[in-house]
């Protein structure tokens, strides 16, 4: 998603440029011989995880890996092999067993020259009780928006033991495009510079990215899990399409799709399963499903509902009975429906403490304030005003705002709330996609299901780029009067979460950097909620 306002309807609204950037080729880097793109680990169990390299050699390459107990390699565990394929752009990845559970692991690829990859570091998961686990949360980096100061704050952190990318990873746009040309930050320059189609297209995008320092450093620091969104594909994708995808002059989707499955797999340290769970010992089961192309159904056009109709009110109302509830829109699908309750269930009759669901779009109720048109400034074009004036009736006829998340398919999500609540879960969702930070109670009826801590984006704009006629706590402190569960939200800065969970609650912390205009770590401000075991609310730290 890049936002509840669609792109075109900006573009047309003349509130976006369309501009070709042309740039210098990172492409020539690709020619590089050698490691190129750092070193990465992933899903962690309690005796393995997952490492990755590149090594671009003259065809496949078969690399020793050293896994240490330190840096410097003299107390080594184990080791193993990985081969750099070229049919796989020369990436290489290997799980790595036989290791101790609950332990801080240093690991390297050693070329058949002698040549070293840089060291990472990774660790196991732990086994049984422990009495605290950190967690760092990541969405939605935007490269030529600014430099990724969120991770690099990250990579300096000594209490984040797993990090959590849960999608927008890159983003498939020209360039020019989304940032346009004069707000694109000098230096963050992209490759392929047109918009990402084929295989090359995708793969180049990666290399792009991952030739980011911080980026680098974040994945050397932490073991990641990982899970695509939409712009790793293409904007609002579902299972056969997508709003940024026009068969007939971009080809089949589904063609276009499985290039960008392949090249996510071969460019992150992930495996092949589509979903998965990951056990915290006693303390936590981190879910990680697949909420846009194995099965989400296309999401509900309320513009289409409302072309050539009248009386826009009845209309609405008619959408939200009749298409907005259909019971077979779904983000999940039944297979993964029926694991993800099973394992819910699973999980708290094990004695777990909490099930935390780390997923792309954003779980709580958003609907539109009815002052939202002032937040636009008195020279908003008659397209953002129309726009803006649809919300608000949407808001009216009980319809949230953005129907991309898991408000555009309710009955999936009472399905979900219903199989927490039959578990006695003590829920803890997990969200990126919007750009914004939002601190939902999550709730069915009457009943408290969980909570959840949504993420701000690492460099994509939120409502602030947008909203130029409001001052953002204003804007936040709308948003929470008309929606009785969001209880924080900041709609104006970039950064990450991240997460301390420990037996008796978990702590999350929104933390604002102070700019993504140049290089920089420094933090503007850090705001904290926590929930108790069993309570099901958020409260202030």
């Amino acid at each position: 998603m890049k936002l509840a306002i669609d792109r075109r309807t900006l573009v047309k609204a003349g509130m976006l440029g369309l501009g070709a950037l042309s740039t210098p080729g990172v492409a020539a880097l690709l020619t590089a011989r050698g490691f190129t793109h750092g070193v990465a680990s992933g899903e962690p169990r309690q005796n393995s995880v997952l490492l990755w390299t590149r090594y671009a050699g003259s065809g496949d390459t078969t690399l020793r890996v050293d896994v240490a107990r330190d840096p410097d390699f003299s107390q080594i565990v184990t080791g193993g092999e990985a081969i750099a394929r070229a049919d796989a752009d020369y990436t290489a990845k290997a799980v790595i067993g036989d290791l101790p559970a609950n332990s801080w692991l240093f690991y390297r690829f050693v070329a058949p020259d002698g040549s070293m990859s840089r060291v990472g570091r990774t660790r196991t998961l732990p086994e049984g009780d422990i009495a605290r686990f950190g967690i760092g949360l990541f969405s939605c980096s935007n490269l030529p928006y600014g430099w990724f100061n969120a991770y690099a704050h990250a990579a300096g952190r000594q209490d984040i033991d797993l990090t959590i990318h849960v999608g927008d990873y890159f983003y498939e746009y020209a360039a020019g495009n989304y940032p346009p040309v004069d707000e694109a930050v000098a230096g963050r320059l992209l490759q392929p510079d047109h918009e990402t189609l084929t295989l090359a297209d995708y793969r180049m995008r990666y290399a792009c990215y991952r030739l980011d320092e911080d980026l680098q450093n974040l994945h050397a620091a932490f073991p990641m899990i990982a899970r695509w969104d939409d712009h790793e594909s293409a904007n609002n994708s579902w299972k056969d399409g997508a709003e940024n995808h026009q068969p007939d002059t971009e080809g089949p989707w589904s063609v276009r799709k499985a290039m960008a499955e392949k090249a996510y797999r071969e460019w992150l340290p992930v495996s092949e399963n589509v979903w998965d769970s990951y056990q915290i010992g006693t303390l936590a089961t981190i879910f990680l499903p697949e909420t846009r192309l194995t099965a989400r159904t296309e999401e509900a056009d309320i513009a289409a509902a409302l072309k050539g109709q009248t009386d826009i009110g009845k209309a609405l109302l008619h959408f939200r009975d009749e298409v907005w509830m259909d019971p077979s829109h779904t983000l999940l699908g039944q297979a993964q429906e029926d694991w993800l309750f099973g394992g819910l269930r699973q999980s708290k009759q094990s004695g777990t403490q909490w099930q935390i669901l780390a997923q792309q779009v954003v779980m709580g109720t958003v609907s539109a304030p009815q002052d939202m048109l002032s937040w636009f400034g008195n020279d908003a074009s008659e397209q953002v005003k129309r726009y803006v004036q649809l919300a608000a009736a949407s808001a009216q006829a009980g319809l949230p705002y953005n129907l991309d998340a898991w408000d555009g398919y309710p009955v999936a999500r009472n399905r979900l709330y219903e199989a927490a609540l039959a578990a006695n879960a003590d829920l803890v969702v997990l969200a990126g996609d919007s750009h914004n930070a939002w601190g939902n109670n999550l709730a069915h009826g009457s009943e408290r299901v969980g909570v959840e801590f949504a993420g701000h984006s690492v460099t994509s704009p939120g409502f602030e780029h947008y909203a130029v006629g409001a001052r953002p706590q204003d804007v936040a402190r709308s948003l929470m009067q008309a929606n009785p569960g969001l209880v924080f939200s900041d709609t104006s800065r970039r950064g990450y979460v991240s997460l301390d969970v420990r037996p008796d609650a978990v702590t999350g912390a929104w933390h604002f950097l102070d700019t993504i205009q140049r290089r920089s770590s420094a933090m503007a401000e850090t705001v904290s909620m926590k929930v108790r075991k069993g309570q099901h609310l958020l409260e202030a730290v």
